[in-house]
C-alpha cells in the first residue's frame, strides 16, 4: 500500500547537498572535495528519478487498485460466509468467492516492499514520516466507524439481517469502542488491523534495508526459502494432534512455543516480512521467464493454492465445527496456500508492464482511503441489495458499489485540506 513518496525527503537531502557544495566552493576547498559532493548529488538525483518513476509505473498502480478491490470484495463475502448452514448455498458461494481473493492483503504488503525500498533517510526520520502519517487516520477512523455503525444499526436499519455483525451497539458499547482502539481494533474497525500490523512492518523496514543493501542474491533466496517453510507451520499445528502430539501443559504450540514463550523457531522469519522481501527481490531481480513459462508455472500454482484454500475451508468447517480459529488458518494471509495464489498475481501483473496513465494513477491514489472507509458501506450494501438475487450477483454488486462510493468519498476528502490527511 502506498502511503507517501520518498521523493520529498530526497529533495530535502538534495538541497542540503547543494548547500554543502556551495559552502565547499566558498571555503576554497579542493577540486577533489567538490567532486565528491557533486558525485553525491548525482547519485541522489538518480535515486529520486528512480523513485519518481517507480511511483508512476502502470503495473504498480494497477496492482494497488486490484488489491484494494479484492479487499472490498472479500469483506462483501463475509455476510454470506457467516450464514454457514443457515443458508448453505449462500455460504458455499461466499467460501468459493472469498477464497479466490485471499491474495488481497499480501499484494498490499508487497506494494510496501516495492515502494519503500531503498530507504534513504535515518531511522528516526523514517519512523516520524511513515508512522506519523498512519497515526492520525488510525485514530480518526477508529472513532468514526463505531459512530457510523451505531447510527446505522440503531436509527437507520436496526432490523438488519446481516449475520456477520457482532458487538454491542448500545451507547455504552459505542463509548467503550471510542477509546479501546488504543489496545486493538473491534468489529466496526476490522480493516484497521492492517494499520496496527503495518506500524510493526515500518519498525523493521530500516533494519531490513541495511541488510538488503549488502545482501547477495543467494542470501535473499535462502531467507525466502526459510520463510516459505514457516508458511506451513499453521497446518503442522492442525495435524500434530492427529499424530499423537499433546502439547506442553495444555499449550499446543510448536517448536518452542509454550505458555511462557510465544517466540518459536520461525517467529522472527515468518509473517508479512517475507512478502516485503519477496517484492523487493522480484523488482531487483525480475524473473526472466517467457510468457509461456510464466503462465505454465503461475496458473497451476494459483489453481492449486485456490483449491487448498476453498476446499480446505470446507473440510475444516466439517471436521472442526464451530472452531473459528481453525477456519481462519486456511485463510491465513501468511499461509502457504495464499502465498501460492499471491505470487502468480504479482508476477503476471509485473510482467504485463502496463504503461502509466493519469486515470490509473488517480484511482491508485485513492486506495488507502478506500481501504479505511469502505467497511461500513459493506454492511449497508448488504441490506440494500435485493436478497432475492443470487448470492454471487449480490456480492459482485456490493463490491462494485462500495468501491465506487468509497472512492468518491475519498476523492472529496482529498480535495479539502482539512480532511486530506485522513485518507492519504
Amino acid at each position: 500500500m502506498k502511503f507517501l513518496a520518498l521523493k520529498d525527503v530526497s529533495l530535502s537531502l538534495l538541497q542540503q547537498k547543494v548547500k554543502i557544495c556551495f559552502n565547499s566552493i566558498s571555503r576554497n576547498k579542493s577540486y577533489s572535495a567538490m567532486r565528491i559532493e557533486i558525485d553525491g548529488m548525482s547519485k541522489l538525483l538518480t535515486e529520486i528519478c528512480i523513485m519518481e518513476k517507480r511511483e508512476t509505473i502502470g503495473w504498480i498502480d494497477l496492482l494497488r487498485i486490484l488489491a484494494c478491490f479484492l479487499v472490498v470484495f472479500s469483506h462483501c463475502c463475509d455476510p454470506f460466509t457467516a450464514q454457514f448452514d443457515t443458508n448453505r448455498a449462500n455460504f458455499l458461494t461466499a467460501v468459493f468467492s472469498g477464497s479466490l481473493v485471499r491474495p488481497c492483503v499480501p499484494l498490499f504488503v508487497m506494494m510496501t516492499g516495492v515502494l519503500l525500498f531503498p530507504v534513504r533517510m535515518d531511522m528516526i526520520a523514517f519512523y516520524k514520516k511513515r508512522i506519523g502519517r498512519i497515526i492520525i487516520p488510525l485514530i480518526f477512523w477508529s472513532m468514526l466507524l463505531p459512530i457510523l455503525f451505531f447510527v446505522y444499526l440503531n436509527y437507520i436499519h436496526p432490523a438488519t439481517q446481516n449475520m456477520a455483525i457482532t458487538g454491542d451497539y448500545t451507547w455504552r458499547g459505542m463509548g467503550t469502542k471510542l477509546y479501546t482502539f488504543i489496545f486493538n481494533f473491534n468489529f466496526d474497525t476490522t480493516p484497521l488491523w492492517y494499520l496496527y500490523m503495518l506500524i510493526g512492518i515500518y519498525f523493521i523496514i530500516p533494519i531490513l534495508n541495511s541488510w538488503l543493501e549488502g545482501a547477495k542474491k543467494r542470501e535473499i533466496q535462502v531467507f525466502l526459502g526459510i520463510w516459505v517453510i514457516s508458511l506451513v507451520i499453521p497446518y503442522l499445528k492442525m495435524l500434530a494432534p492427529l499424530l499423537g502430539y499433546t502439547g506442553n501443559y495444555g499449550n499446543m504450540g510448536l517448536f518452542g512455543v509454550c505458555d511462557w514463550n510465544v517466540y518459536g523457531t520461525f517467529y522472527y522469519v515468518s509473517g508479512f516480512i517475507g512478502y516485503i522481501i519477496l517484492a523487493y527481490y522480484l523488482v531487483k531481480y525480475p524473473l526472466a521467464w517467457s510468457w509461456k513459462r510464466t503462465l505454465g508455472i503461475t496458473i497451476p500454482l494459483f489453481g492449486i493454492g485456490y483449491l487448498i484454500t476453498s476446499l480446505g475451508f470446507l473440510l475444516t468447517q466439517k471436521y472442526f465445527p464451530g472452531n473459528y480459529a481453525n477456519l481462519e488458518i486456511v485463510w491465513y494471509f501468511a499461509g502457504i496456500n495464499v502465498f501460492m495464489m499471491t505470487f502468480p498475481v504479482f508476477v503476471i501483473i509485473q510482467k504485463l508492464n502496463i504503461r502509466s496513465s493519469v486515470l490509473l494513477s488517480r484511482i491508485a491514489s485513492l486506495t488507502f482511503g478506500i481501504y479505511l472507509c469502505h467497511f461500513v458501506f459493506v454492511q449497508i450494501a448488504y441490506d440494500i441489495w435485493e436478497s432475492s438475487l443470487p448470492a454471487i450477483l449480490r456480492i459482485v454488486g456490493m463490491a462494485c458499489s462500495v468501491f465506487i462510493i468509497s472512492a468518491l468519498i475519498v476523492w472529496g476528502m482529498k480535495r479539502w485540506s482539512y480532511t486530506r490527511r485522513l485518507v492519504c
